[in-house]
């Protein structure tokens, strides 16, 4: 769930640095509920008057005498967090939380294209924080604990207006094999693993907004709003290989199969567990709706898992043509 902090922002009052601290004392007065005035240099904030820290320096000896005639400029707070429109919400809320004791509620001043916005308060913050907490966890996966159909669904329909955008589509092969020798404790394990490890490549990009959801069982998918996915795409892999590694012996990791005893009590060769990871870009080709991106997902992960071993593909490597029209 992708909420840019701009989408809280609420108007706010504004003043010019040569604004007298009494007209400020005025403003603060008439209105008991104004935590903060931004002061603003043609619309460039350029200093940030909260409320308590104000009253505060009135306060002092002589202060009130000192400050009362004087312009605002002297009193504002000149060092304050200012974060652009599209910063997503969380990142902002670790900006927040990091900042000195003495400034830690004061506002964020949320400008776009370096003009004044609008703020957000602390509280607002933490609420709009605790509602999308409790939204993921409602439509979260109850194994992996990541964001589920739902918030999948929502997240591909924002991913249609990216102007880049590569969609992984990753899926453990012959899992079912695996459950059926190793038992299902395993292989929730497993899934688990694998989860984290596709959070931990995907949470390392810088370019916001990345996304990693669990379609179910051991389907996962996961967005990134580049087209750069060959590194990402190959840590996977790497992680995956070493994570399932300590299931089998060595001889069994060398030869690739393992021998187990079927259902019907015959023993055969069982190949180890691979990941398939089917890639889908608006690279050169347009999407118009989740279904088509879906559809040629499917194509590109049934061509991946001809494949004996771990593989990521995209369009251009299974050939277009085949993907979108096979």
């Amino acid at each position: 769930m992708h909420i840019v902090i701009g989408e809280i922002s609420q108007d706010n009052v504004i003043v010019a640095p040569s604004t007298l601290c009494e007209v400020v004392y005025s403003i603060f007065t008439e209105d008991p509920s104004l935590e903060g005035i931004v002061v603003c240099n043609e619309e460039r904030p350029i200093g940030l008057v909260m409320r308590t820290h104000f009253f505060q320096k009135l306060s002092t000896k002589y202060g009130f005498d000192l400050f009362m005639k004087r312009t605002i400029e002297l009193v504002m707070e000149q060092e304050f967090l200012m974060v652009e429109y599209s910063v997503p919400i969380t990142e902002v809320s670790a900006l927040a939380m990091g900042r000195k004791q003495e400034h830690l509620y004061d506002y964020v001043i949320i400008t776009k294209q370096d003009r004044i916005h609008g703020v957000v308060s602390i509280r607002e913050l933490i609420i709009k924080l605790s509602e999308i907490q409790i939204t993921i966890a409602r439509f979260s996966n109850p194994l992996s604990g990541l964001p589920g159909n739902n918030v999948i669904e929502e997240t591909l329909n924002e991913v249609l207006s990216y102007k880049r955008f590569s969609v992984f589509y990753i899926d453990i092969d012959l899992f079912k094999s695996f459950n059926d020798t190793f038992g299902f404790s395993k292989g929730d394990e497993l899934i688990n693993e694998t989860a984290k490890i596709i959070k931990k490549v995907i949470d390392i990009e810088e370019n916001a907004p990345s996304f990693v959801g669990h379609i179910g069982g051991d389907d996962f998918i996961a967005v990134i709003p580049h087209y750069s996915h060959e590194p990402l795409s190959r840590q996977i892999i790497t992680l995956f290989e070493h994570a399932t590694k300590r299931y089998y012996s060595e001889d069994e990791w060398k030869n690739g199969r393992i021998q187990a005893r079927t259902r019907q009590g015959q023993i055969e060769n069982i190949p180890l567990v691979t990941i398939s990871i089917a890639i889908v870009q608006n690279k050169n080709c347009e999407f118009t709706s989740v279904e088509e991106i879906s559809k040629v997902a499917a194509r590109i992960k049934s061509i991946c898992k001809a494949i004996k071993e771990s593989v990521f593909l995209t369009l251009e490597d299974v050939g277009e043509e085949e993907a979108l029209h096979q």
